[in-house]
């Protein structure tokens, strides 16, 4: 005699159905707005596969013990993946004036957000343009994230207009690239450049608009870079600031959970902005090399190879996809997620590569990268 009737198993399985048809639609209703179909149905196709294998497997008992419990934590999951209301949020990004920052504004303006938006120059082309195509919920304010005494006054003046709604959201967008060459090459001012926008700038904004975000019990989202963790060649200075970034927001993030506060990081691959900047200011940097790099480290490397090799990587940075919609739905993710991620990485190859330098010994990462992005150009000693 077997330890289930019919009855009891008829039981079972209407259970099961029901459990298993609540899982997979609350992970679709909580992934709607932030995930794409493929991955929605990914998750439907493997935890119908393993409810298949459970009841074709094992006994009955095991079999929808097992498949419970498979639904269960996928409902826990998804409840922790819920996406929080718009509901006028609001949210302050800096560096709108070009490239992610400017069409990131625009993208939440869009989405019911208020915007604020911290610029490098108010009455310049970018910043004219966001008023022009937002909404009256977007508002446009002089910040050099380099200069504390603006950063104090667009503190002020947010404070003022969230004080009954709240500050939501601190995206700390702003970053230079600097110039590209090998770090023997860079002037220590590029140095200290990158490091005071893409970092001290960056921690400035962040101390200045915690206890706007303490009240609202909101959220950091710091877009990095994938040079934050993988090492780039000619991008020395750019790469050693982003990695700066990178370790001061893992830290804020276990500092700020006891004020409930979340911080989420964001590393983008490669896209198509004016970072990389034109041909003239390629010009005007590589003179600077030129009049700051002693003569014999010159003599070395050689003017060809200075402006060859940086140029070849200033092309291919102009090159990169224009499609920002990944980074855009790991940014809102990151804003409206219930329970957001600590880590996102948006674009093609940047989790590859982020798994590569972390998985795998460092030998294998510079044999793929020198092979990535070889280069056939060299220093006038080596030819």
């Amino acid at each position: 005699m077997t330890p289930f009737s019919w009855e009891p198993e008829l039981l079972l399985l209407g259970v099961t159905v029901v459990l298993g048809g609540t899982a997979l639609y609350k992970f679709k209703k909580s992934q709607s707005k932030t995930m794409s179909s493929p991955v929605v149905i990914c998750h439907s196709a493997l935890l119908c596969l393993w409810g298949a294998y459970c009841f074709s497997s094992l006994s009955i008992f095991w079999g929808w013990t097992l498949f419970s419990m498979a639904c269960c934590f996928s409902l826990a999951y998804s409840s922790s993946q819920e996406m929080l209301p718009v509901d006028g949020k609001a949210v302050l990004i800096t560096g709108g004036d070009s490239g992610i920052g400017h069409v990131l504004s625009k993208y939440l303006d869009e989405l019911g957000f208020t915007v604020f938006v911290g610029v490098l120059n108010e009455k310049g082309p970018g910043a004219e343009a966001l008023k022009k195509s937002c909404s009256k919920r977007t508002s446009v304010f002089q910040m050099d994230i380099t200069n504390p005494t603006q950063i104090k006054e667009v503190q002020a003046r947010i404070s003022e207009k969230v004080k009954h709604t709240g500050l939501w959201a601190v995206i700390n967008n702003a970053g230079i690239l600097g110039t590209l060459a090998d770090g023997e090459l860079l002037p220590m001012s590029i140095y200290r450049q990158c490091m005071d926008v893409n970092f001290f700038g960056a921690v400035e904004v962040t101390k200045a608009f915690l206890p706007l975000l303490r009240k609202s019990k909101g959220r950091f989202v710091n877009i990095s870079s994938m040079a934050g963790i993988v090492p780039m060649k000619l991008f020395s200075a750019y790469c050693s600031s982003k990695a700066a970034l990178t370790m001061f927001s893992g830290v804020m993030r276990l500092e700020l959970k006891k004020w409930g506060i979340k911080v989420v990081l964001i590393h983008p691959a490669g896209f198509r902005t004016n970072i990389g900047g034109t041909t003239e200011r390629w010009v005007k940097e590589e003179n600077d090399i030129l009049e700051n790099v002693s003569p014999d480290v010159l003599e070395v490397y050689g003017r060809d190879y200075l402006r060859s090799s940086t140029w070849a990587t200033h092309q291919q940075l102009n090159d990169s996809p224009a499609d920002f919609s990944p980074l855009f739905t790991d940014v809102l993710h990151g804003i409206l997620c219930k329970n957001p991620s600590a880590l996102y990485t948006a674009g093609a190859f940047s989790y590859l590569f982020i798994c590569l330098i972390s998985f795998f010994p460092a030998s294998v990462f510079d044999y793929v990268a020198l092979k990535i992005f070889y280069s056939r150009f060299l220093p006038k000693a080596l030819t």
